[in-house]
Parts: structure tokens; sequence; C-alpha cells
């Protein structure tokens, strides 16, 4: 017998059982009789076996003894089992001393190694073995089977282990608990590689002996053979492992005996070929017996593979547990590895490729890794094109595994297969495997980027290409390559993670700078290769991404959870490549900005190398003149465009080189004031031309765009520099006024002034000190009302565009003045601002016009171009809507609007789920941190406010028509509402409550009668909440159902289908309480919770303590003050302790109680130590503190 498992002990510091260290007499085993002492019959006669077992454990394992401390003692470890999981000795020397034990007495040493077995599997106790010679052969095949003791709870299982049947026992949930071999920590991780090590030096020791007795290892085989066999997943997991660890072992064996074989052959040819007179028949005859002695042991040891590999593995590579599974399949390449003439063959490939599509991922990565060890050999390549033909389209879909760590073992076997399997891999396959590098998992996108560098890029062993232009020939053609990859790839706004993908395979040549400038320096007349247009802009675009990898030493955004913390020799490296970012580009990004001053694109892109420079550079290095070229470039392209991202790109520029810390400040700060002195001298002109011109109405379409342009510079330098000392707030804002008053002004003039009049506006703001005096924040405080009032005026524009700007400064100016952080409090009282009702309306208003008003599309027929121009407006317009949403949703998360204002919000989660779904589950999430109660009041408004739309448009005689698609609509709403509560029913307990408080009085609203006998017009909507009902804990759902009591009579007295919602709401809430499955299968009985226990909770009270209401009786009150106070001993077995009874009584006790026991429970005066004695009994083993879950104080 073997004892089950104990696995919440920890197996070395458990005491030594009894039959750990039982071992049975050598007399035993020679008449057959029990192996231990389980057929004794008296007490007196177990011990003296005991002590007879004790003292032969004792001395065939002395010299093993491990000392270990338990409980402060030295205690020897004297079991097999608990000398190999210590793992204190080398486990040479424990086999050893196994071996020569066996060689004394093979049963006892056998019966110890099967317990060594066992015990590995979780189990402590005693096995019980019967000799095979003792039975018949249909005993044998009786005795096959696992039996189920009813009385004991234990399960039986008899196998044979030659010469041996043993009964195994353990008990029926054994496969509910753990075992060593799944145990997390160290110390089991430590255990399962000595297991191994064990079974792997076991066979190593005995291959010149004992390992072909014909005894050993068939016993061995037997017992794993049984109990991989078992229903049991530690038998099974354990023995599997040995198993297959003993396969791999025997493996190695058969390939030295092979080695051996074939030396001895080759002597006995050179004895053969010997001088017959040299010759010697002894010599021969020694050889001859040899080789067939290793012939022999080869057919053994063949044998011993066969009975292995049929006897476990063809039954557990298809396991149902995938620990097992992946073992098996782990092994079968190490062994094809180790051995490939005979395992490397399609009968064993065939189940490497089956398990590529098991559903778990650890199969599917022990298939790849096992696959890598193969095709990284070009000699076994070769046996591997069935394989390969059969199973390659499955290989190459695995990158798109869902496993982040399948997929990059399947990107990294597919580079393995290109390099050593010619022709193997299609063009196709190639450029759908290449595409890889702009995924977002960046271990991914860098076995894609080796892939791509290695099948594209390299050039190793063309030396003929490397020759050709000695300085720049290989890296400009790897550059050019590189260029006409990425513009095939119609993927021009990810060419970041295309650097990043290919950095760690690449990086010499993408950090060839050098190279690259000279390649876009370089004079077409000079060179007929010069780059082409496209290949230029691609070219700026990679040198900017190349700098951006190399200055800050982390992928882009994006990629990666986290800036990685760079090693000590990370960042020297990145401080030498950000040195030779700044001497490279200081001299040669003037000569660039020159050349392509005309484009935007390029110059944007070449305008962000500066930000990466290290700046003191200019000032040790005596680079003033090339500071002196930057500037003037950079003030030549403000001049010569007006594209917004050209002139933020240059601002930036001119605030990174502003820095007052540096040498060159001075410079710079110079070169910016008189920059911004002729942009603020022109702009006046314009604006003083435009005045004089009555007012703007004759002026033409020249000036207006003069305008423009001028608006657009002031606003992108006001953006990053501070212009409050050129005044010009009063001049722009006159535009404004203007505008607002008689209208008629370009949008082209509108849009940039409205944003120069909130920078400046945010830069007075930010001046605002500790000590600014009254009279400054008085003033500063009309000018943000006036700004205020503009922009709410601006909300119903004509231009849809001036619409959306003013909304979106609106919302951010409201956000910034309502969280506005200052140590002046006089400073703080005078400029927050708060949204009035009526704004808060008219925002709420703009976003149901803008948002989610659909528009009507009309049918045309478009070209291919056309379709394509109007597919990407309205990813434009999707991109504004998303925009406009996300600024109302912070409004509402930051407490700027009231919360309820999210239930018009959260009306559209499903119908603009794809377009709008993140932003407002985030905004879901946000609230209900905030405060779960009032989350809780919104989302059942929500529905609420569903509901009345619902019944107002169906509003007829027949009913409320619940197969409706909008009643389907809400309850698909109010289930995905149900989702985002998550799991964990107690960390939300109270806001489902409220939901469920809030549905059930809104259900009964606008009721004739409050018996509840006249059907309530808004019943239906109790299926509505009753999604809900799954995220309620049980005490809650008891509590639940006592408050929904309160507005119907029972029994019932109408049971027609008008009453189903009831019924079903009813149900979900009793649906797992055994004692009222009675209830649920009728429709007309109403048995309340706790009814039988009303008349004891009666008696405690006086007759002055229940006060009549006027809707319901004062037994019901009864009952449903009952039912709170029971609820802290039901939630008793919750496994978190919530908030003090005593601060729930203060905040929730309107909901839980009826109003004339508020004042008695609140001082602890009503006792209920009779209230339901038999729940009591059961479900109050312990005091424990609960929060009552109940509505606010307001509620």
């Amino acid at each position: 017998m073997i004892a089950e498992p104990n696995p919440n002990s920890n197996l070395p510091n458990q005491k030594e059982n009894a039959v750990h260290d039982e071992t049975v007499p050598q007399s035993a085993v020679q008449n057959g009789s029990c192996l231990r002492n389980g057929n004794l019959k008296t007490p007196r006669e177990k011990r003296r076996v005991r002590e007879q077992c004790e003292n032969i454990r004792r001395n065939s394992s002395n010299s093993r003894r491990v000392s270990r401390l338990r409980n402060g003692e030295v205690v020897e470890a004297v079991t097999l089992f608990e000398v190999v999981s210590m793992g204190k000795r080398a486990m040479q020397s424990v086999v050893d001393d196994w071996v020569e034990a066996y060689k004394q007495d093979r049963n006892v040493a056998l019966l110890d190694l099967i317990n060594f077995f066992i015990q590995c599997s979780g189990c402590q106790g005693m096995v019980t073995a019967e000799m095979f010679q003792n039975l018949h052969k249909k005993d044998v095949m009786r005795r096959m089977t696992e039996t189920f003791d009813e009385e004991t709870g234990l399960q039986y299982k008899k196998f044979m282990a030659y010469p041996w049947i043993l009964t195994v026992t353990w008990p029926v949930d054994m496969d509910n608990e753990d075992y060593p071999l799944i145990r997390t920590g160290p110390y089991w991780k430590k255990f399962k590689a000595n297991f191994c090590e064990f079974i792997a030096v076991l066979v190593q020791q005995c291959q010149c002996s004992i390992l072909y007795d014909s005894y050993l290892m068939d016993t061995i085989i037997s017992l794993l053979t049984g109990l991989a066999d078992s229903m049991v997943r530690a038998f099974r997991h354990t023995s599997t492992l040995a198993a297959m660890k003993l396969l791999t072992a025997v493996v190695s064996v058969h390939l030295n005996l092979d080695v051996n074989k074939h030396n001895a052959q080759r002597l006995y040819e050179v004895e053969k070929n010997r001088i017959s007179g040299k010759r010697t028949s002894y010599r021969l005859d020694q050889l001859q017996r040899r080789r067939k002695e290793y012939e022999q042991k080869l057919l053994e040891i063949q044998n011993m593979m066969n009975a292995i590999f049929k006897g476990t593995f063809l039954n557990r590579y298809r396991d149902v547990i995938p620990e097992i599974r992946a073992t098996c399949i782990e092994e079968i390449g190490s062994w094809m590895k180790t051995y490939p003439d005979a395992f490397l063959n399609d009968s064993y490939l065939k189940y490497i490729g089956w398990m590529l599509y098991d559903k778990q991922a650890e199969v599917r990565l022990k298939c790849l890794l096992g696959l890598q060890g193969i095709y990284s050999r070009k000699e076994l390549v070769s046996r591997m094109d069935l394989f390969t033909s059969r199973f390659k389209d499955r290989i190459v879909s695995m990158p798109l595994d869902k496993d982040h760590e399948v997929a990059v073992q399947a990107m990294k076997l597919l580079m393995l297969v290109s390099q050593n399997c010619e022709d193997v891999l299609s063009a196709e396959d190639c450029e759908t495997l290449y595409q890889f590098v702009y995924t977002t998992h960046r271990p991914l996108a860098v076995a894609a980027g080796e892939f791509l560098y290695k099948r594209l890029l390299s050039h190793e062993g063309n030396e003929a290409l490397l020759r050709r232009e000695e300085k720049f020939g290989a890296s400009a053609d790897q550059l050019k390559t590189l260029i006409r990859f990425f513009l095939e790839s119609e993927l021009h706004k990810h060419v970041a993670y295309l650097v990043d993908s290919l950095w760690d395979w690449a990086g010499k040549f993408l950090k060839d700078w050098e190279c690259m400038t000279t390649l876009l320096l370089k004079n077409t007349e000079e060179d007929g290769e010069a780059l082409s247009d496209a290949h230029e802009s691609a070219l700026i675009e990679i040198i900017l991404a190349t700098v951006r990898e190399a200055a800050e030493g982390h992928p882009p955004v994006g990629r990666g959870a986290a800036k990685k913390i760079l090693s000590v020799k990370e960042k020297k490296v990145q401080l030498e490549d950000c040195t030779k970012i700044t001497e490279h580009f200081i001299m040669v990004l003037p000569q660039l900005l020159a050349k392509y001053s005309a484009d935007a694109e390029k110059v944007t892109n070449l305008l962000q190398i500066p930000q990466y420079y290290d700046l003191d550079v200019y000032s040790t290095g005596h680079l003033e003149k090339h500071l002196d070229a930057l500037l003037r470039e950079v003030k030549d392209i403000v001049a010569k465009h007006s594209d917004m991202s050209v002139l933020e790109a240059s601002s930036r520029t001119y605030y990174i080189l502003c820095s007052e810390e540096i040498a060159i400040y001075s410079q710079v700060d110079c070169a910016r004031t008189q920059l911004i002195d002729e942009l603020v001298e022109h702009l006046n002109q314009l604006l003083n031309s435009f005045w004089q011109k009555e007012e703007g109405f004759g002026v033409d379409a020249g000036e207006i765009s003069w305008i423009h342009s001028a608006l657009r510079r002031i606003a992108a330098f006001h953006n990053a520099h501070d212009l409050t000392r050129w005044n010009l707030y009063d001049k722009i804002l006159r535009l404004l006024v203007f505008e607002m008053e008689q209208g008629g002004l370009s949008v082209q003039m509108i849009l940039p002034a409205l944003q120069c009049t909130y920078f400046s506006l945010l830069w007075q703001l930010a001046a605002v000190v500790e000590n600014s005096p009254k009279e400054t924040l008085l003033a500063l405080r009309r000018e943000l009302r006036r700004f205020c009032q503009i922009c709410m005026s601006f909300l119903h524009h004509k231009e849809k565009d001036v619409r959306e700007k003013a909304f979106m400064i609106l919302c951010d100016w409201l956000l910034i003045l309502s969280h506005r952080e200052s140590n002046n409090n006089e400073a703080a009282g005078l400029l927050d601002y708060l949204p009035s009702t009526s704004l808060q309306e008219k925002l709420l208003l703009f976003i149901q016009e803008h948002v989610f008003m659909e528009e009507e599309e009309e049918s045309k027929d478009l070209t291919e171009e056309e379709e394509r121009k109007d597919e990407n407006c309205k990813l434009n317009d999707l991109h504004k809507k998303r925009s406009l949403l996300a600024a109302y949703c912070k409004l509402i998360v930051y407490n700027v609007v009231e919360m309820t204002a999210a239930a018009e919000i959260y009306k559209h989660y499903m119908k603009t789920y794809n377009d709008f779904g993140d932003i407002i589950r985030e905004t879901l999430s946000r609230t209900r941190h905030n405060n779960k109660i009032q989350s809780a009041k919104t989302l059942i408004l929500c529905l609420q406010q569903l509901f009345q739309t619902h019944v107002e448009s169906h509003d007829n005689s027949s009913g409320m028509d619940l197969s409706s698609a909008s009643f389907t609509n809400m309850k698909e709403l109010a289930r995905r509402f149900s989702l985002t509560f998550g799991w964990d029913q107690v960390k939300c307990r109270e806001s489902v409550a409220m939901i469920h408080k809030e549905g059930i009085e809104f259900a009964f609203q606008g009721a004739t009668g409050m018996d509840g006998k006249c059907l309530p017009p808004k019943l239906s909507f109790l299926l509505i909440i009753s999604e809900f009902s799954n995220k309620l804990l049980k005490p809650d759902k008891k509590l639940v159902y006592t408050y929904l009591q309160r507005y119907v009579a029972e029994p019932l007295s109408c049971r027609g289908d008008e009453w189903q919602p009831l019924v079903w709401y009813r149900n979900s809430l009793l649906a797992n309480e055994d004692e009222e499955s009675s209830v649920l299968s009728s429709l007309g009985e109403w048995s309340p919770v706790g009814t039988s226990k009303t008349s004891s909770f009666k008696r405690k009270l006086s007759n002055g303590s229940l006060p009549e209401t006027s809707h319901t009786g004062a037994a019901r009150k009864n009952s449903d003050f009952q039912h709170a106070s029971q609820l802290a001993s039901a939630a008793g077995k919750s496994r978190k302790k919530l908030k003090s009874r005593e601060m729930h009584l203060q905040e929730h006790l309107p909901f839980l109680c009826p109003p004339g026991l508020q004042r008695r429970y609140s001082q602890d005066e009503i006792k209920t130590e009779d209230v339901s004695v038999k729940d009591q009994a059961e479900d109050t083993s312990e005091d424990v503190d609960i929060d009552v879950v109940g509505a606010d104080q307001d509620s």
C-alpha cells in the first residue's frame, strides 16, 4: 500500500513515516509473502516486523545518510527519495550506494527504488507487493484493474512490476492536489532537476553491469508503464517524465555500445587481415566474443527502447495534461538530435508535426524548439524533406500564434530553414515573414529583423561586393535595399519600428550616418545613381529613426511596456553615439536644410534631429559658426513655410537650443528675438491694413492668406515661447470679438487667432505668482471669462472646423482652470472656474450632435483614387470625433462636469463600440474608481433613460414587446455593463447592490396600488437589471430579494404572462438557493426568504418599535431587518475582511432597515440571538466584521 500524498506539507520536512522506513525482511521476500506488514494481524507482530525493517533499511542505506535540520534537531535522511530531493550529495555517490545495495539484495533495493518513484508522485505510505509466480495468468489479468472502495474513499490500482504485482492506494481527490513536479519555488525546481539527474546517472552507472540482468530494467519499465496508465495525474506525470528521461539515458548507452561495436569490428577485421603467421586464434576469438557481446547488449537496449516508447510515449504524447504532452515532445526532439539514425525518420517526426497543432502553447513551443535543434545541423536537414513539405505551411503560419514565445521561436525556426534548406521558402512566404518587423511585440520583431537582414540585407561571403567602392559601397547598397523594402511595404509611418527591428543585427550600417548624408548630398549631375525624391524622403525618415534609437537607447512608443534600464556598457555606447551624432550633424544638417528647404515633409524630419544633440559640443568644439548657419536656415524655413508641422518643428528647435544652462543661450536667444520681432511686425502691418479697409470687408483672398500664414507662425511659436512682452493678446482678441459680434471673417483667420489667444492666456496664467496683486488677478479673471464666452459662442458657428476647435479649447480650458494648483489661496479662488449647468448642457449637446449623430452617406460611383481619398477623409473624421469625445470624457473623469452626464455617453456604448468603445470603457473605469456609488447610479440612470425612451416609442395597449430590437439591445448593454465589474464580487458589491435598489424602485414607479396586486407599467425593467444578478454575493441576493418583497404582495394574485419579468428577476436572485428550489418551479407561490424566522424575531421587539408605513406591513419590515442582520454572518465565509459594521450602519442603514428600526439598531438595543439558529450554526464559525451592502446616506 502507498499512502496518499500530502501536498500541503513540505515533503523533505515531514517526519519520517514508519512506512517510509520499513523494508521487508529478506526471508519474507524469498517466501513470496506480502512485502510489508500489511498481512500481519496483531500489533505485536507488526511492531516486531517494523523494527526488523528499520534495521535492514538503516544497514543498507547507511552510506547514503544525509543530515538535515527539522525543528532544530538533526534528522537523518534515510529513504532514497529524501536523499535525492535534498540534493546535498553528489548524485554519482547516491547511485553508487544504491547499486551496491542492489548487488547485495536486489529485492530490497528494488523496493526502495519503487518507493522512490511512488513518493516522487507525492505519495507517502506502504506498497503491497505480491510475487508474480504465485498467481495464475487469469488472476494476473483480473488484478490489472483500478477499483474504488466506497467505505474508505480510496482508489486501488493493481499493476505489474515484474516479478511482482504492486497495489497502490490513493485518495479519490488526489487529482485535485499538487505534487512535487508541479510545485513552484526554487526547492521544487531543484528537486525536478535532481530527479532527472538521478535517472540519467542510474542508467549510466548500470550500463556495464546490472543493466542487462533482465531484472532491473524489466521491473522499472513495468513500474513506469503501469503508473503512466493511471487515471491519477500525479502518477502519470511523474512516471512519464521518468520514462522519457530513462529512454534518453538508454539512447546514450545505445550510442556508446554502437561505437564500441564498430571499434570491435574494426579490430576484428584488422586482426583477421594480419599475416597468418602472426595471427593468433585466441585474439580473434576474444574479439569475436566481444563483438557478439555488444550485439547482444544492443539488442537488449533496443528492446528496452521499444518497450518504453510503445508503452509510455505512444499513450502519453496525447495525454489530456499539457505538461505530459510537452515532456514527451521535448524528449523525442532530444532523441532525434542524439541518435538521428534511429529516430530521425518520418515514423517519429510525424508526432512532432501533429503536435504543432496542439491547443496548448507549451506543447507547440517544445515542438519548435526540438525542430530548431534539427534544422540547425545541415547534415540532418537532408532527412527532413518529407516533413518540411508536409508541415511547412503550418510553420510559416505560426509567427501569427497568439502566444508570443511560440511566435518568436517559429520565426527563429524559419530563419534556420531559410539558411539550411534551399528554395523551401517561396518569395510569397518571405514577403509575409518580412512584414513581422512592424509588429508591436519586440522579440518577434527582432527575430523577423534577423530574418530580413540575413535574407535580404546581409552580404556575408560576397567579397566582390564588399571590395566595390571602398568607403561606402557595402553600406550604400544595403541602405538602398532597405529603402526599396520600406517603400514597397507601403507602411511609411512605421519606419521607427523597422529600424528598431533591425537594430540588433544591422546596427553597423544603420549608424553609418556619414554614408546616409553623403547619399542625400550627392549631386545628380556628378553621379547618375542619385536617389529619387521618394527614396530621399524614406532615407531622411530612416536617419531620424536611427538617430532617435541611438540617442534614447529604448524602443519606440508602442513597442515595449516601459523604458528599459541601460547597463553601464549600454550607457557608454549611448554617450558615444550621441557625441558621434552631434559632431556629424552639426556640420551637415545646415547643408541638408538648405538643399531641402522647400520640401515641408523632409524639413520637418530634419528639424527634429537637433533635440538629440549634445549641445555642449558647440562651445567645447568652437563650432559657433555652424550654429549660426543652422539658425539662418531655420529662420529661412519659417519665412518660406506656413505648414503647421514645419512651424512647430522650427519652434521646438529654438526651444531646445535656448536652454539657459548652456553657453550658446545668448546667441540663440538673440536670433529668436530677432525672428519674433520680424514676425510680429509683419502681423501688425497686415492687421492694420485689415482694419483700415472697412473692418475687413474689402480684404481680398491674398491678404487673408497672408494674415492666415502670419497668425499660424505666431501660434506655433507662442506654443513653446512666451510672447507676452510683444502685446499680441489685444490685437488678436479683437478679431475674435469682431467675429462673435458681426461675423464674416474667414475660417483661415479664426482658427489660428483662437489658438494664439488661448496660448497667450496660458502664459499669463502661468506667470501668476504667489504675491501677485489683486488687481492683476481680477484683470486676468475678466479676460478668462471673456475668452470662455467667445468659445461658447463659437460652439454654434456656421463652420464645423471653428465649432470643433472652440470645443477642444474650451474643454482644455475648463480642465486647466478647475484643477489649477497654487500656493496663493486668493489667486486660486479668483481664477478657478467651474462650468455652469447651461454650459454643461451645451457641451453635452455638442457631443451628441458632432460625435454620435449619424451622417447620411450618399451612394456614388467612385473611382479607385476617389475611394481612397474618401476612405482617408472618413479616417480623419473619425480621429476628430475620437478627440472630441476624449476631451469631454476627461471633464467627466476629473469632475469638471457632473458624472450623470456620462449616462448619455454610455447609451452609445454598444452601437459605437468599434469606434469609441475603448474611450467609453476607460471613462467607466475611471469614474468607478473615483466614486463607486455614483458611478453605479450613472449606469442605472443610463438604462432607465433608454427604457423610458423605449416605452414612449412603443406605447400601446398590448403591453411591452420584450422581443423588440431596442429591448434586446438594452439587455445586451446591461450585460456589457455587468461584465465591466470583473470577477471580484466583494470589491463591487456596493455598486451592484445600488443598481438593484435603484432598478427595483424604478420598476415599481407609477403603480396604482402599493399592495403589489396591480401591474406596474415599468415592470419589464426587472429583466434589464437581472443581468446584474450574477454579480451579487449570496447574502446580497437574499438582501435584494427581501427589498423586492416590499413592493409585491404575497402570494401573487396575478399569474399571467405580464408578471413574467418579476418571476424571471426573482429566479435570478434565488437561482443558487437550494432551499428555494421549489419556489423557482412555481409561478404563483411567493415564499419570502426567512419567513419561518420572522416570528422568533418579532418576539424580540417591543410593540412600539414597528411603526406602520404606507406601502408595506410590519411583518415584512421585520423580515427585511432580520435579513440585514444576518448578512454579516452569511458573509463570514468571504475571503476578505471588509469595512467595519459600525461604519456601515452609519452609511447604509436607510436601505437595510425600516425607518422605525433605525434608531434602535444604531444604539445596539436589538438582540438577534434567536434569529435563524440553524443558519447561524452553519454560517458563523467566527466573528467577522462585514460591510453590509446598501445605498449611500443620500439615497
